[in-house]
């Protein structure tokens, strides 16, 4: 589902999911761009593993549907994966993540933990009540929540372009829901998802400031730490209750969909340009519903694959320059 915290484009997934008008989610640091133009082979090699990355985003979506747990549960075990991983990545490159942090930084590091906490419950739970599509195509509308919550904060006003993307984003979600009524499991798994990616455009916004002067290693593990104590309390009784087949999805969402997914997402960017790396991201729902179907059943209907169109373009074409 969501990414790590990198400084991708002027609307992307910053996140366990990101930073400034460009992130992806879900929220890394903005990689250096080399001076020298890199070769075909390194190109081809980076968009691969750019594209295994949000394979990996996209497919987070597939292991929370197969778990039987509350979404509750599933991310707060996720987010102890996440975090054991990353550690491990992070002495390995030298970059110790407990190290170094001022308190300001600490204090929002735990608000925009919290705020990912409610981004990846509400998505899991998006997915688990209406499926995968739905869920996913909700949370694929953040990038415009990120635009609109941007002018406020910012007051820099909306320019042409992005209001006829939230138009097209708001049209797109009215074709994907299956009915009105929030009795429907279709239409709650859309609006959870919707809230998921306002939650998750919110951490993209103030990943901003992090994104200046942190690691987005340490930012992404410090906020997954929050993700986890956070949950612990509420979930902690559960944990005895989980069954083994549903800690190896957990396991997978923990280690492949955010450790792994976010070291060669982030490899990737040492050659890609920031704008490449934002348009194959806004493949992630593509994956995520292609996986479903092969691997669930989960044939997209027509009105999904519409409003999916519609969704996608607009941030395709939000991230256009």
């Amino acid at each position: 589902m969501t990414c790590p915290p990198a400084k991708v484009s002027a609307s992307i997934k910053a996140g366990p999911r990101p930073a400034a008008p460009s992130e992806v989610a879900p929220s890394e640091a903005a990689p250096f761009e080399t001076e020298t133009t890199p070769s075909f082979g390194a190109v081809r090699r980076a968009l691969v593993r750019a594209h295994a990355a949000t394979l990996l985003f996209g497919v987070s979506g597939l292991f929370g549907r197969l778990c039987q747990c509350s979404a509750s549960v599933l991310v707060c075990g996720r987010a102890g994966f996440a975090v054991a991983a990353l550690a491990l990545v992070g002495l390995k490159k030298g970059q110790v993540p407990w190290r170094g942090m001022k308190s300001g930084d600490i204090v929002g590091l735990v608000l925009t933990g919290v705020l990912l906490a409610a981004h990846y419950v509400t998505f899991f739970m998006g997915i688990q009540v209406g499926g995968v599509a739905v869920g996913t195509l909700g949370f694929a509308c953040f990038p415009a929540f990120t635009t609109l919550f941007e002018s406020f904060a910012y007051k820099e006003r909306p320019s042409s372009k992005e209001l006829l993307c939230l138009g097209l984003v708001t049209v797109g979600l009215v074709c994907t829901a299956p009915s009105f009524s929030l009795a429907h499991d279709g239409t709650a798994g859309l609006l959870l998802g919707v809230i998921s990616g306002l939650a998750y455009a919110l951490v993209t916004i103030a990943n901003r400031r992090f994104a200046n002067h942190l690691p987005s290693l340490q930012t992404t593990w410090w906020q997954n730490v929050v993700t986890a104590a956070f949950l612990l309390p509420f979930t902690w009784w559960q944990f005895a209750e989980v069954r083994a087949l549903d800690w190896l999805w957990i396991a997978c969402l923990g280690l492949l969909c955010s450790a792994l997914a976010y070291v060669i997402f982030i490899d990737s960017l040492v050659v890609l340009k920031a704008r490449q790396a934002a348009l194959i991201i806004t493949l992630e729902p593509v994956y995520a519903i292609v996986a479903a179907w092969i691997v669930l059943g989960d044939v997209p209907g027509l009105r999904v694959i519409l409003g999916g169109g519609l969704i996608i373009g607009s941030v395709l074409l939000l991230n256009r320059r």
